[in-house]
């Protein structure tokens, strides 16, 4: 006699292989380099739009703001609310400057501006923080299939990272998109099934969850304060601001989704229907959170002891739907998962690395080949990444430092060249090298505590919360470059004996 659960299994084993499929089916357009990065520069936007939700809403968001909500309040919703300023800005200014370049890596400009290094800076940065990404989005899949599905969570794992690998792989970036189109639907059903499923179970219905939830300000966003060492609105407000900044102006995966946008306008309207979508939706996680909150309260012993906040949402899942309806939820989380952006990261070493540094002139058919072989390489060390998270307490909290750290203030450097028309290579370099030099110590000082006390190393560590790593270092890395190329300024109009060419070769830099 088959399991309970194996309707849902059907259920996902289905999705799963007609989702697969359906991002496959595009290899026959993907013919070509070209093809594969850009789709024909000929999507709409409504389907670049619906991808973008799909991207930003990971399965880091449909475990771990769960999580968040059910372990402490809604303060990690302040990242949401920061979306519509950072929308605006981007579609007024960062969604022009790409579509006029027409470049798909949206690293080319950096050389343009600043040279090889700040090229090549963008592409690792990137490159580091998708790993990071990925492993976080595959681990949270893997906890939440395992109650289900009876295997441990590596092996699902590695079964859910060569499943999202084989479409891009094969359908590059027009799979990507149009996959995402059906990912972001069922993953918005999924989200509306739960959120109706955990109310119902409440005794008492929707007041007795507000009346608790209130009492044990679980709908708080946060201490209002001033302090920058502890998680206050402020502090998220800010780090998202950045963050969502950072995706819309220098984030490969959503640039290249500008690219494949058949106008510009399209291009437009998909930054503010994935932004503006993301506010809901984000809402909705928080709110199963803190409903699982109320439910479990009335429930004493109901949850596994020493269960950790980003499994809670997984065990009802697997405890309380009924049969069916779980492997739709389940193929919702699946969907959530399945944006790897791997795509990007393949087009990212085709364009930055290999043809910059190996083999300018290389063939169509070399071209190809390498975009696969990296795609597969990037999944492959996507599947480590996610193995070696398995030990962590709370993956947003740990994904969020990541980011902060792998990111390395891009956005400052972007700013940089943007704000400023007079800032030179070398005013960028030490920019930068100030920049990671603080996300360094941000990152890497509290380890003084454990070799000289807590009492000795205060004054040596950070006094600034995780979230502000990516604040400061963009701060950084701007602040430094537009004041070290003012003094550079101020000398040169000091310093008449200055060649004349130095001078005409900075201005040609700059502009």
């Amino acid at each position: 006699m088959l399991p309970d659960f194996s309707l849902d299994l059907a259920v996902l084993t289905v999705y799963l292989i007609s989702v697969v499929g359906f991002g496959c089916w595009f290899a026959w357009r993907a013919s070509s380099s070209e093809q594969f990065m850009s789709a024909g520069r000929s999507i709409p936007g409504w389907a670049v739009g619906m991808s973008i939700v799909g991207s930003y809403i990971s399965s880091i968001s449909f475990i771990a703001n769960p999580g968040k909500a059910y372990q402490h309040n809604w303060n990690a919703f302040v990242l949401a609310l920061s979306m519509p300023l950072a929308a605006w800005i981007s579609v007024k200014y960062f969604v022009p400057f790409y579509r006029r370049s027409g470049q798909v890596s949206a690293y080319e400009h950096f050389e343009a501006r600043f040279g090889p290094w700040a090229r090549t800076y963008g592409v690792v940065c990137f490159l580091l923080t998708q790993l990071a990404r990925l492993g976080t989005i595959l681990y949270l899949l893997a906890l939440a299939l395992a109650p289900l599905v009876g295997l441990d969570v590596s092996t699902i794992i590695v079964i859910s990272g060569i499943a999202i690998t084989i479409y891009p792989l094969l359908g590059g970036t027009e799979g990507v998109i149009w996959t995402g189109v059906v990912q972001s639907a069922v993953l918005v059903a999924g989200v509306v099934i739960c959120l109706i499923a955990v109310v119902l179970e409440i005794d008492g219905g929707a007041p007795e969850l507000f009346r608790v939830a209130a009492e044990n300000h679980k709908f708080s966003l946060g201490d209002f304060g001033t302090s920058l060492s502890e998680s206050t609105f402020w502090v998220v407000l800010m780090y998202g601001m950045v963050t969502h900044l950072q995706n819309f102006g220098i984030d490969q995966g959503y640039i290249q989704r500008y690219a494949t946008a058949k106008s510009d306008s399209d291009a437009g309207r998909s930054v503010w229907m994935g932004g503006l979508c993301f506010i809901p939706v984000s809402a909705a996680f928080f709110f199963i959170g803190t409903a699982l909150f109320v439910l479990y309260g009335q429930r004493p012993g109901a949850l596994p002891e020493g269960i950790k906040p980003d499994a809670v949402f997984p065990h009802f899942i697997g405890t309380e739907l009924p049969p069916g309806l779980m492997g739709l939820v389940l193929a919702a989380i699946f969907s959530a998962a399945m944006d790897s952006n791997l795509n990007c990261c393949a087009t990212l070493y085709l364009c930055d690395i290999h043809r910059r540094y190996f083999r300018p002139s290389a063939s169509e058919r070399e071209s190809m080949l390498v975009l696969h072989a990296s795609t597969f390489v990037m999944g492959a060390l996507s599947i480590l990444a996610a193995l070696a998270m398995i030990q962590v307490k709370t993956a947003l909290d740990v994904w969020w430092k990541l980011a902060g750290i792998f990111s390395g203030g891009m956005l400052g450097l972007f700013l940089l060249g943007l704000l400023s028309r007079r800032a030179t290579s070398k005013h960028a370099a030490l920019g930068v090298s100030a920049g990671v030099a603080v996300i360094a110590w941000m990152t890497f000082s509290p380890i003084f505590k454990d070799f000289l006390g807590a009492h000795h190393a205060a004054w040596l560590v950070s006094p600034f919360h995780d979230n502000m790593i990516i604040v400061v270092g963009t701060l950084t890395i701007l602040l430094v470059g537009l004041a070290v190329s003012r003094f550079a300024k101020r000398q040169n109009r000091e310093d008449p004996q200055r060649p004349a060419e130095e001078i005409t070769g900075i201005q040609e830099l700059a502009t």
